[in-house]
């Protein structure tokens, strides 16, 4: 008995959703188990695991302009989500690269959609740093649907260039 039977890229979607219950259950565990606002557990030199808000987009874009901004992203991200679910559904399955693409923004997206439509806000907690006597810099923080959408959208660079275009 064969699992998945069409010829689309649907099968796609259970990475999708394997995404979104790790992002949805590490935030969970940083919600529950770090204070917040805290430089968090220490895991080494230059990585903690903290707990924060981001009440806007990537590197905080957009996080102090008084909540709008909320909608705004949650707006992109459903989008994004409904144009990715139809590009993976078009898609042939024998495209894994695209398709794992795909599949790891919808994730991605979904997981910090999630937080903003309950929460308001997105929670991040993993936090890269380089601290010397005379220096600091912090990378800001982020979480596993960051991590997806990132992924996913250097998949697709990497499969747009080298992709072998079929002759017409």
């Amino acid at each position: 008995m064969q699992f998945n039977r069409s010829k689309t890229g649907s099968i796609f979607l259970l990475i999708s959703a394997l995404v979104l219950v790790l992002d949805q259950l590490t935030k969970y565990l940083c919600v529950n188990f770090i204070e917040y606002g805290t430089w968090g557990i220490q895991v080494t030199p230059f990585f903690n695991l903290v707990h924060i808000y981001n009440h806007g987009a990537a590197f905080s874009f957009l996080a102090d302009q008084g909540g709008w901004q909320r909608w705004f992203f949650t707006s992109i991200s459903i989008l994004v989500t409904c144009v990715f679910i139809v590009l993976l559904k078009k898609s042939k399955k024998e495209l894994f690269w695209t398709n794992l693409s795909y599949a790891l923004f919808i994730g991605g997206a979904l997981g910090n959609l999630v937080d903003r439509i309950f929460l308001g806000y997105v929670v991040d907690f993993l936090l890269f740093y380089i601290r010397t006597d005379t220096f600091f810099y912090a990378y800001p923080a982020f979480n596993v649907a960051d991590i997806a959408v990132c992924i996913g959208a250097f998949l697709l660079i990497i499969v747009t260039i080298f992709s072998k275009k079929e002759k017409d």
